[in-house]
């Protein structure tokens, strides 16, 4: 390629391993940046040069973009490659790598700011025709929030717009919960995204979560890559994906999926993205957010279309055109993603520690993880391990491959929750393809059930 032959890659674990998977294929060299806790993992011994930046914690390794970008520039790298999570999504970082002479692999500074800005990405979507939730922006005190609250009806949700992840959202059933959340709110949105800013909108009791892949070139083509069911969520943060999503018709998933291209379209979009939504009981969807980056889930839909994501972000990147037309995107057989957290199943709590005995089943199931047999997990990051992806020609293979695999799981030394993962796929709501965001709740209200 001629633009780029060398990427550095700002992340660590299990992507790091999937994107340096990709370069080797394209023969791009790699350059890993790694902490003092990720020294002795496999994602460091299997890029062609490993730099050591920092402390384990992540303000000071892969958080730090001076350090980052000086190693880029030492290293001769052309690109970087940001990942997912970390510095991904932050609009300073791919502002500062084009001063720099990098090329950033996603979009530029000025999409990933407007979509980070829940309140202005809802706008634009609402500019090109997207469907969003009522809901009222610019409120500026608790009487304000009151009045817009009252104008919506309840029940409603309270959002910080630069929130994610689950964090700065409050759910809202009277007044009285609206008082009580209002200034805690504007706080914890202060504190953990330098905006203060939020807004109302109305709450789907019982959604369905579902995204749409899409990709766009600098030669103004857009496609999109079919959709994901990513419902089944531990406090708003998603465990087990799948595609195509189970619940909606072939006609509602085929307007869904061209209305993210349309969306896509009016911002200027570039590079791999994902625009998710929230479906109602009646396949009634609106616009819940855009993910500028590369998602963790995109093996599903690797899985179904037979793409290989990372290398096409690499290419869009460089400048290519897409290799193919919409017309020519081909999905086939069904797929599901389950996340191997190191958490307890039944509290969520993290549980770092030494994996003694780490085991899978010698098959053709995709492993994508970053951690090896004997390798500790460190208590300074996400908790998950890595993810298990199986296919199948129909739904059916897919989940019963799946359990295959769960069972062919060994784990010593730390708590997983591959427990309650191999109980979601025996579950009969999950396994009905008809759940929401409320499976995991669900499931727990009938075990306790059963108990009483």
């Amino acid at each position: 390629m001629a633009l780029i032959k060398k990427i550095l890659i700002a992340n660590r674990g299990e992507i790091a391993l999937r994107i340096i998977k990709s370069c080797k294929k394209l023969g791009i060299e790699t350059v890993a940046v790694y902490s003092d806790a990720d020294q002795d993992l496999p994602f460091v011994q299997s890029a062609d040069e490993a730099v050591n930046i920092g402390e384990s914690q992540a303000q000071k390794s892969y958080l730090h973009m001076e350090k980052i970008l000086q190693v880029a520039k030492i290293k001769n790298a052309d690109a970087i490659h940001p990942g997912y999570g970390f510095l991904s999504e932050n609009p300073n970082f791919p502002k500062k790598c084009e001063k720099e002479g990098l090329i950033f692999i996603g979009p530029d500074e000025k999409i990933i700011q407007a979509m980070g800005s829940k309140i202005h990405a809802r706008n634009k979507m609402k500019e090109a025709g997207v469907p969003v939730l009522p809901g009222c922006e610019g409120i500026e005190d608790l009487d304000e929030a009151v009045k817009m609250a009252e104008e919506l009806g309840y029940p409603l949700m309270l959002k910080a717009s630069a929130g994610g992840g689950g964090m700065g959202m409050k759910v809202l059933q009277n007044k009285e919960d609206l008082e009580k959340a209002f200034n805690s709110t504007v706080q914890q949105a202060k504190n953990f995204f330098g905006d203060g800013s939020i807004y109302l909108e109305k709450l789907i009791e019982n959604p369905h979560h579902i995204e749409v892949q899409l990709l766009s070139d600098h030669h103004g083509n857009t496609v999109h890559l079919y959709d994901r069911e990513c419902s089944v969520q531990r406090r708003n943060q998603k465990v087990i994906e799948e595609g195509p999503s189970p619940f909606l018709s072939e006609a509602k998933r085929q307007e869904i999926c061209e209305t993210a291209v349309k969306g896509a379209v009016s911002i200027g979009y570039k590079n791999a993205g994902t625009m998710e939504f929230l479906v109602d009981e009646n396949q009634n969807y609106y616009f819940l957010e855009m993910n500028t980056r590369l998602q963790v889930e995109h093996p599903v839909t690797e899985e179904v279309t037979g793409l290989d994501l990372v290398e096409l972000q690499i290419k869009v990147a460089a400048g290519e055109k897409l290799p193919f037309t919409q017309e020519e995107v081909e999905r086939k057989g069904h797929a599901v993603e389950c996340r191997l957290y190191a958490e307890d199943p039944k509290t969520f709590f993290p549980s770092p520690g030494p994996l003694n005995t780490f085991k899978f089943p010698e098959d053709n199931t995709r492993l994508d993880f970053g951690y090896e047999e004997g390798d500790k997990v460190s208590p300074f990051y996400d908790p998950m391990l890595g993810k298990i992806i199986t296919s199948g020609k129909d739904r059916e293979e897919a989940i019963r491959n799946m359990e295959k695999a769960l069972d062919g799981v060994t784990v010593e030394g730390i708590t997983t929750n591959l427990p309650l993962l191999q109980q979601v796929m025996k579950d009969d709501e999950f396994v009905s393809g008809m759940y929401t965001t409320k499976l995991l709740q669900n499931m727990n209200d009938r075990r306790e059930k059963v108990e009483s």
